[in-house]
């Protein structure tokens, strides 16, 4: 991935102020708003990290589960064409419809 950070299983923008001359971020795909700053690369990993460790301990303390971006299941919409094909793809190898579609998505991105 470029422009993104990784930490913890958590994923971060890597982003440019030019009013501010500082990068900035935000960790993607949790209700909660994570940011982050630094004026070099490595302050912009640093802060990061700080950010994602303090969030999980934040919520140790608080006995409160942490959100996790990645639950591994997703809802998603599709043509009934589409639909069709991919149960009779699936049905044709013997697999179920979501090992199907998770064999789609894997040829798609590696």
């Amino acid at each position: 991935m470029s422009n993104w950070l990784s930490y913890k299983n958590y994923n971060g923008t890597v982003e440019y102020s030019k009013e501010d001359d500082c990068l900035f971020g935000k960790v993607v795909g949790v209700r909660s708003l994570l940011s982050y700053e630094g004026e070099s690369i490595k302050e912009l990993k640093a802060d990061f990290q700080r950010v994602i460790d303090e969030y999980l301990a934040d919520c140790g303390e608080r006995n409160v589960e942490p959100e996790q971006p990645y639950k591994g299941t997703f809802n998603i919409r599709i043509s009934p064409e589409l639909h069709r094909n991919i149960a009779l793809y699936a049905m044709e190898h013997g697999k179920s419809l979501n090992a199907a579609v998770e064999e789609a998505i894997g040829k798609m991105v590696g």
